[in-house]
C-alpha cells in the first residue's frame, strides 16, 4: 500500500467496526415471519408454495424439517430466493446514535497527495467512513498507481475545482457543488484543477 492511497485509513475504520455473532435462524420463525409480512393466512400460503397447509403449519412450529424441494417450493411461493429463507430478517432499531464534528476538530492523516480530516470519529462500527480531504495532488503522475478499495465511494466539491480520474471513464472536470458516485473497487485518483487547493468531502461504504 503507497503512502498516497486512502485505503489505509478506511480498513482502520472497517476493522473497528467488526460485525457481533449472529444468532442462529429459527426457520420457522422465519417462515411465519415472510407469512404474516405478506398478510396471508397459512392457507393461502399453503396455495402459494403448493404445500399442503399441514406440512406449512408443522414447517413453521418446528415440527419437521422441509426437504430441498419443500423449501424450493417456499422459497418460489414467498418470490424470494432459497438462500433468503435462511437470512434473518434486518432489524430496525433505534440506536440514538449521534456524534458531531466541529470544524477543524476531525482527524488528520496527511499523505503526499491528499489530505484527509477523518469526521465522526468518536462511532464505531459505521456503516460509512465520511471525510474531508484537501486535494494536494495537481497531475495523475504524483500517484503511484490507481486508489481502489472495497464498497462505494461518494464525492462532493466544497472548494476549488478538481479532475476526477477514473479507470474506465474519461477524466471528469469538476467545480463547487459538482458530486460524483462510484464504485470504489474501480481504480479512482482525483487532482487539483484550481490554484489553491481544492477541499472534497468524501463518503465510503463500509459494508
Amino acid at each position: 500500500m503507497s503512502e498516497t492511497d486512502p485505503t489505509s485509513i478506511i480498513r482502520i475504520a472497517r476493522e473497528s467496526g467488526a460485525s457481533e455473532p449472529v444468532e442462529p435462524l429459527n426457520l420457522g420463525e422465519r417462515v411465519r415471519a415472510l407469512r404474516k409480512a405478506r398478510g396471508w393466512t397459512l392457507e393461502q400460503a399453503a396455495q402459494q408454495a403448493g404445500l399442503a397447509r399441514s406440512t406449512l403449519s408443522k414447517i413453521e412450529n418446528g415440527q419437521m424439517s422441509p426437504t430441498y424441494e419443500a423449501l424450493k417450493k417456499l422459497a418460489e411461493g414467498l418470490a424470494i430466493s432459497v438462500p433468503q429463507l435462511f437470512t434473518p430478517a434486518a432489524q430496525a432499531q433505534v440506536t440514538g446514535r449521534m456524534t458531531v464534528t466541529k470544524s477543524g476538530a476531525g482527524q488528520a492523516h496527511a499523505t503526499v497527495t491528499y489530505e484527509h480530516e477523518l469526521l465522526a470519529g468518536g462511532l464505531t462500527r459505521k456503516q460509512m467512513l465520511p471525510y474531508r480531504a484537501r486535494i494536494r495532488a495537481r497531475s495523475l503522475e504524483e500517484f503511484d498507481g490507481w486508489v481502489r478499495h472495497e464498497g462505494e465511494e461518494f464525492l462532493y466539491v466544497l472548494t476549488g475545482t478538481i479532475r476526477l480520474y477514473t479507470e474506465f471513464y474519461e477524466p471528469v472536470e469538476m467545480r463547487r457543488g459538482d458530486s460524483a458516485y462510484y464504485d470504489a473497487t474501480m481504480g479512482h485518483n482525483v487532482v487539483s484543477t484550481s490554484a489553491e487547493d481544492a477541499t472534497i468531502l468524501w463518503v465510503t461504504s463500509l459494508s
